[in-house]
This record gives structure tokens, sequence and C-alpha cells, in this order.
């Protein structure tokens, strides 16, 4: 990218417009008033007394409240804007913070669609204004563990995920036709490409909902990814798998020339390495005192605003997760393998397509063409 305006000071915290107050709404208002860094400065949501509720859930009753940041502006002095909103809300909240010269933290998707979030990376471009998506599940210090451990793999050749669990979410997610893809997978997704330092090619996705599951659209899938170099990817999950459940982060395998790294998704991972010896795979050291999940989006975004570093869930580079959970959905709903670079050809002449602000349509086509909008390996 770019670049995107910075905050020069960091002797005092960053002051945070949050945008939605319900249930993850929440845990990011905790999770503001938690960090050192941040401020929670004003509360936006269309139910004021949802916000006002919010607001006294963390011991701030008179924090200004107002349905939009167009009408709080005016009133509290912030400098970025926190999108809690529901997915389909994320393109205008995002966009209505963006013009208004506010850096954006938002909450994943990006958009609804890879040729909205294509948008709002323009949208953020054009602005001179940070887009970070916060990919909460990249923030574990064992994952960063699970990682390191893959130098002593040799040439890792397959990742795997197993995702077994039975919420009752009622609400929207279980209206989704695709509540699993759509909603969850975009998680180990972007995990995924963490680990391999790769970027997805292809991918044929099997998708359906077991006859007791409580939701309408499917609940259930296989995924099976290339990426660059030749390296597989398989995803299997469940929304509605009671017994035996996994962690939220699911249970990982990654498989090379010399052995195996396993991570159960909340406890140390392991390395097993047959050369070394027939023991039990051995447990790894996990260190450091960095933020974890939402903490942890929250601390790089803040990094960000004061330093100028390009952070791991910009929006441009986050194109790379969401386009694959567009991909599995199309894999799944025509029973084939699907090519990624076809989904964001498609996703970019859209976005082109549909751009009603004239320098955001510049931006887009600065990004060259639909390849330019693939992310590098540095992630």
């Amino acid at each position: 990218m770019n670049g995107f305006a910075t905050i020069g000071d960091a002797s005092r915290p960053v002051r945070f417009i949050q945008v939605g107050a319900g249930g993850m709404g929440r845990a990011w208002t905790h999770a503001l008033r938690a960090s050192p860094d941040a401020e929670l400065a004003g509360l936006v949501d269309l139910d004021p007394a949802v916000a006002r509720d919010a607001a006294r859930g963390v011991g701030m009753p008179e924090l200004p409240i107002a349905r939009s940041i167009t009408e709080l502006i005016g009133e509290v002095d912030a400098d970025a804007v926190l999108n809690v909103t529901v997915p389909v809300a994320h393109h205008a909240v995002t966009t209505e913070a963006l013009l208004l010269g506010l850096p954006v933290l938002s909450e994943k998707p990006a958009a609804p669609t890879v040729a909205l979030a294509m948008s709002l990376a323009a949208t953020a471009r054009m602005t001179g204004r940070l887009l970070m998506i916060s990919q909460s599940r990249r923030y574990y210090r064992q994952l960063d563990a699970f990682k390191a451990s893959f130098a002593s793999l040799g040439q890792v050749g397959m990742l795997t995920n197993d995702f077994f669990k039975a919420p009752h979410f009622g609400g929207f997610r279980e209206d989704m036709p695709y509540p699993l893809l759509v909603d969850m997978a975009i998680h180990p997704f972007d995990v995924a490409r963490y680990l391999l330092d790769k970027e997805p090619v292809s991918v044929y996705c099997d998708s359906f909902n077991p006859a007791w599951s409580w939701y309408n659209g499917d609940a259930a899938a296989t995924a099976l990814f290339e990426f660059t170099g030749g390296v597989r990817f398989r995803y299997t999950g469940s929304w509605c798998s009671p017994g035996e459940e996994t962690s939220w982060n699911g249970t990982w395998r990654a498989s090379g020339a010399t052995g195996a790294a396993l991570w159960d998704g909340e406890s140390a991972p392991a390395l097993d390495t047959p050369e070394a010896g027939p023991a039990a795979p051995a447990a790894l050291e996990v260190s450091g005192e960095q933020p974890e999940e939402i903490g942890g989006a929250l601390a790089e975004f803040v990094h960000a605003l004061r330093t100028g570093e390009e952070p791991s869930g910009e929006a441009a580079r986050n194109i790379g997760s969401l386009v694959m959970v567009e991909a599995a959905v199309q894999s799944a709903m025509e029973g084939r393998q699907v090519q990624i670079a076809d989904v964001l050809a498609t996703a970019f002449d859209a976005a082109l397509a549909a751009e009603v602000r004239p320098e955001v349509r510049e931006a887009l086509q600065a990004f060259g063409s639909a390849s330019g909008w693939r992310v590098t390996a540095s992630i």
C-alpha cells in the first residue's frame, strides 16, 4: 500500500468510537477498557438503549452515545473507529469512518463479498487511512510456537485443521446459507496463510447440512486448498457436532519431510520427528507476554497507527483470506474445483462496475488488475 496517516503521540491512549454494542460489541468494550493503549471515547448503535447498557457494563454510564459516527464525531475527540457491526453493515460503516478521516479496525469479514472488501481497501488507500481487519485467531502465543516448529519439519507438504463444535447461536447465523464457511471458516483459512507463508491457488469444497442440524444452511464442510509451491491445506469442520468437541481453534497438524507438528488449539503444541528417537511427541515451549485474541488485534492496530508499520490484517492483504471463503462457497455450489485467480478477477470487475465514487474507482484501478490483489507471502 502507499502508506497511511499515523498518530505520533504514543504518550496517550488511542481514542476509539466503537460502532456496534451487541454480543461481540460487549467483548470489545471490555477489551478497550482493559488496554492501557486504548480508550473508549464513544459508542454508536442503532438502538441507543443497547449502547447505554453496554456503556454501563464497563463502568462508563456517561459515555457519549449516538446512532451514527457522523452524529457523534462532533461531540467526541476520536482517533479511530472500531467496527463491530453485523457483516452486512461493514461496508457502509467502514466507508463512513474512512471518509470522515478516521482509521478503522473492523471485525471480520471486511465485507460480505470480496468485491465490497476491494472497495473498502481502495477507499482506505484513497483517504490515506488505515483499515485493518481483526483476524483474532491469529493472536495466540501457542500458535506462534506451532509455526516456529515448522523449521524442524523440513519441507511442509500438508496442513490440516479439524473443527467440531455444536453452538446454538440463534439469530442470523442459523439462517445463513453457508454459516460454517462464511462466518467461521475464515479463521482457519486465515491462519493457514499465516502458518504456511504462502497463498491459495485453488480449492475443492464439499458443503452439506446433516439431517439433525438446527441450521437452515450448510453447517458442515470439507475443503481442500492447493497453495503456492504445491502445499495442500485440508479443512474439515462442523457446527452441529456434539460430543468430543474440539477447541474453537480446532486441531492442527503440519506434515513435513522429517516429522509432524501438532496443536490442539488450546494447549502447548508438540513436535514429533522420528529421527530424533522413539519418544512421544515433545511439548514445545510457549513464551511471550503479548496480548491474545481480540486484545492482540487491538495491540497490532495501535502499534501500526503509532509507527506506520503495516499490520498483518491490512485490508488489501486480508483479501487473500476472504477470497478463500468466497471460492470455497462457489466450489460447494458448483461441485467443482475453483481457481482463486478466477474469483479475484470476477470480484475485481464487479468492484469496478459497482463503484460510484470516481476517486475510489481510480484507487481500485491503481491496484493494476485482479492479480494486484494477491498479497505477498510475507504475511
